[in-house]
């Protein structure tokens, strides 16, 4: 029998916050047993193994990022909006390291064309709007941020700019100042 208030949204939300806790490849089905302090079985009528919490820890990461975006980006453009879509990425990143790690899990295509990472693509785009790019220069302008945004961080994250100075946020200010000046000036394509 299934134990009275656990659904699969509640196990969702223990498995990310497990996934912040104790890194998001540890996540198993059994750890979530154990934080509710039941049978293995007894999840199995809400998740299938383990690889299906992994995947709805993903899709709620997604989703919790793209609702932070779109607060974000709401009456910004240019600079301002980049600076404030970067900044979600980054700080949901340092609130959530679990959770910023599974919204990287790959996913079936049909699963991520249901999930929020078609909004992020949207909202992506919709800032870029305001640089002027036309295909296929957006798609590279997506695949730029994309790429810096999530170095970076696990760069940062993994203690990769601990050892010198100048502070952290000051390379990455430097960084969104030299996105923004390479988005306004966007290159013309070798021949």
């Amino acid at each position: 029998m299934v134990r009275a208030g656990l659904t699969t949204e509640r196990l969702t939300r223990a498995g990310a916050e497990l996934a912040d806790e104790v890194g998001f490849d540890q996540v198993t089905v059994s750890a979530l047993a154990r934080r509710f302090d039941v049978k293995v079985a007894s999840l199995y009528s809400h998740l299938r193994n383990s690889q299906d919490l992994k995947t709805k820890i993903a899709l709620l990461a997604l989703e919790e990022m793209a609702d932070r975006a779109a607060e974000a980006l709401a009456g910004r453009s240019g600079k301002d909006a980049l600076s404030a879509f970067a900044n979600v990425y980054r700080d949901y990143a340092r609130e959530h390291p679990g959770r910023y790690a599974a919204a990287q899990t790959r996913l079936d295509p049909e699963t991520a064309a249901a999930s929020a990472g078609v909004r992020h693509s949207r909202m992506t785009r919709a800032l870029l709007r305001g640089y002027d790019l036309a295909e296929p220069d957006q798609t590279h302008a997506v695949r730029l941020l994309g790429s810096v945004f999530h170095g970076y961080v696990s760069l940062e994250m993994g203690g990769g700019f601990s050892h010198s100075a100048p502070d952290t946020q000051q390379t990455w200010e430097r960084v969104l100042d030299s996105l923004d000046a390479l988005l306004r000036n966007w290159p013309e394509p070798r021949p």
